[in-house]
C-alpha cells in the first residue's frame, strides 16, 4: 500500500506513507525525511537503483523535498548524502533529534509531525539557494548545461559546484535523472517506446533504453509492466521501495520500479 498527497506546508514538498514491502527505487533528484519504526532518518540523492531493504520496516512515513531544498533545512551538503540513508542523529546533535523524535510519535500521523519539523526548521535558516529552482525548471525545459551557465551568470565549473552542494551532483547528472522521470511518466501512461524516447528528449529508442538501464536497473518495457501489475483492484496506484524514500508508480515525482 502506498498513498502520497501534496504537502499543505511545506511548498513543492510531498508527504507520503506505506505499508509492506516495495520494490526498488529509482533516481528523482529529490531527498526524503523518513520516519521509521520511530526513527529519523534521510533518504539522500540516488544516482542508480537502491536495492529493498536498506532500511528495515513495515510503516513508511515520509516527507519528499524537491531538487535542491533539502541541503537548506539539514544544512549538509546534498553530495554528502548521495546515494546514501542516514539517521538524522548522524547530522543533528543527539539530544535534538531524541526530541524531535518524541514530538513526531505523539502525532496520529506522523506526516505531520516531519511538516511542521521541515515549517520550523525552514523559519529558523531561511529559504534554499534560489538558483537551485532555478537550475532545474531549465533542466526540465531542456536548456543545455553551458546555456544554464550563461543565464545564470556563472561559470560551468561554478555551475557545477554549487549543483554538487544543492542536488548531490553536478547539473548534466540532474537533467538525466529528469529527464528519466518524464519518460517513466510516459511509459506508465502506455505510450510506444520510440513516443517515449522523442517526447522526454533521448537521441532514439537505443539512447532511451541504455539510460534506464543505467539509471533505474530496468527496461523500459519491464517497467512498463510492473507498473500494470501494481495497480490494486481498489484502483490505487504503486508501493513505496522498502526504504521508503520514493515510490513505485505514482506521479508526479519518483519512482521505484519492479525489473
Amino acid at each position: 500500500m502506498y498513498e502520497e498527497t501534496p504537502s499543505a506546508v511545506v511548498p513543492g514538498a510531498v508527504v507520503w506513507r506505506a505499508r509492506g514491502a516495495g520494490s526498488v527505487v529509482v533516481p528523482d533528484g529529490c531527498m526524503d525525511l523518513l520516519w521509521v519504526g520511530g526513527r529519523l532518518l534521510v533518504a539522500g540523492p540516488d544516482t542508480g537503483p537502491h536495492p529493498a531493504g536498506e532500511v528495515p520496516g513495515d510503516a513508511f512515513a515520509g516527507l519528499r523535498l524537491p531538487p535542491g531544498t533539502a541541503p537548506a533545512l539539514l544544512g549538509v551538503p546534498a553530495h554528502e548524502l548521495r546515494d546514501r540513508r542516514v539517521e538524522l542523529a548522524g547530522l543533528w546533535p543527539g539530544a535534538q533529534v531524541r526530541r524531535l523524535t518524541e514530538r513526531i510519535g505523539a502525532y496520529e500521523d506522523p506526516r505531520t509531525g516531519l511538516e511542521e519539523l521541515a515549517r520550523v526548521r525552514a523559519a529558523a535558516v531561511g529559504p534554499p539557494d534560489p538558483l537551485a529552482a532555478e537550475v532545474t525548471a531549465r533542466l526540465r525545459a531542456g536548456e543545455s548545461v553551458a546555456g544554464i551557465a550563461g543565464a545564470v551568470g556563472l561559470g560551468e565549473r561554478q555551475l557545477r559546484r554549487r549543483s554538487l552542494d544543492a542536488f548531490g551532483y553536478g547539473p548534466r547528472t540532474l537533467g538525466r535523472v529528469l529527464r528519466l522521470q518524464r519518460a517513466l511518466t510516459l511509459v506508465r501512461r502506455g505510450l510506444p517506446q520510440a513516443q517515449v524516447a522523442h517526447l522526454a528528449g533521448y537521441a532514439d529508442q537505443a539512447h532511451l533504453a541504455r539510460e534506464v538501464r543505467a539509471l533505474a536497473g530496468t527496461t523500459p518495457g519491464a517497467y512498463a509492466a510492473g507498473s500494470e501489475a501494481s495497480e490494486g483492484a481498489d484502483g490505487s496506484e504503486g508501493s513505496a521501495g522498502a526504504d521508503g524514500a520514493n515510490r513505485e508508480i505514482p506521479e508526479p515525482s519518483g519512482s521505484s520500479t519492479t525489473a
